[in-house]
């Protein structure tokens, strides 16, 4: 029996959509993105949705990064960098990241007056440890370069800083997280205490 070219398409995308949400007892895993030969994300659920893991097997890592309802991020993302991961949820106002291989997990913040969600995101690049968020109408929000300011970090000597011809000083642990932690846009940065720190030089 010849089969239409139409009826082929539609039959291989109903298997398509029949294996994101078919129910086993054991829930499915699948590979969502892979960023080498190595390393992948890997997503275990139902209806595709469920948690989220990261796999490096030359590295022998396996990490839980959600543990339930995760949704693939849909659009541009371009990841060459192993140390720091930043993965993007489908529809979420914060990122999760990790500086050290995928070992562990953290929240970064997207700071602004307008903190935009990963559905408002054109693409998502991260290049030498370092996080671009493009959003589709033109605002690039970055993270810090991938090494923090000693001098305000614990045991720092702090920093001397001048507004209206005033020395004020900037104590350890008052500049907000360590490295990678939050995006900010170049906009913003002359009202954050960001542009007295050496990881926030040379904004992108």
């Amino acid at each position: 029996m010849k089969i239409s070219p139409r009826f082929a398409a539609g039959l291989a995308a109903l298997l398509l959509v029949s294996g994101c949400y078919a129910r086993t007892s054991e829930p499915p895993a699948q590979i969502i993105y892979r960023f080498d030969d190595h390393r992948y994300l890997e997503l275990v659920g139902y209806y595709c949705q469920g948690a989220l893991n990261y796999v490096d097997t030359k590295r022998g890592i396996k990490s839980e990064i959600v543990n339930k309802f995760y949704q693939a991020f849909g659009e541009k993302y371009i990841h060459p960098s192993e140390r720091y991961l930043v993965i993007p949820h489908w529809d979420a106002r914060a990122l999760m990241i990790s500086k050290d291989y995928g070992s562990t997990w953290n929240v970064a913040s997207i700071s602004g007056d307008h903190a935009p969600s990963s559905k408002e995101a054109k693409s998502i690049s991260v290049v030498n440890d370092r996080g671009y968020f493009l959003t589709k109408d033109g605002w690039l929000y970055v993270s810090s370069a991938p090494f923090d300011d000693l001098r305000v970090r614990k045991g720092g000597s702090g920093i001397d800083y001048i507004i209206d011809g005033e020395t004020k000083h900037l104590n350890p642990l008052s500049a907000g997280p360590s490295w990678g932690l939050d995006f900010v846009k170049e906009k913003d940065m002359p009202n954050l205490i960001y542009q007295y720190l050496s990881n926030w030089q040379d904004f992108p």
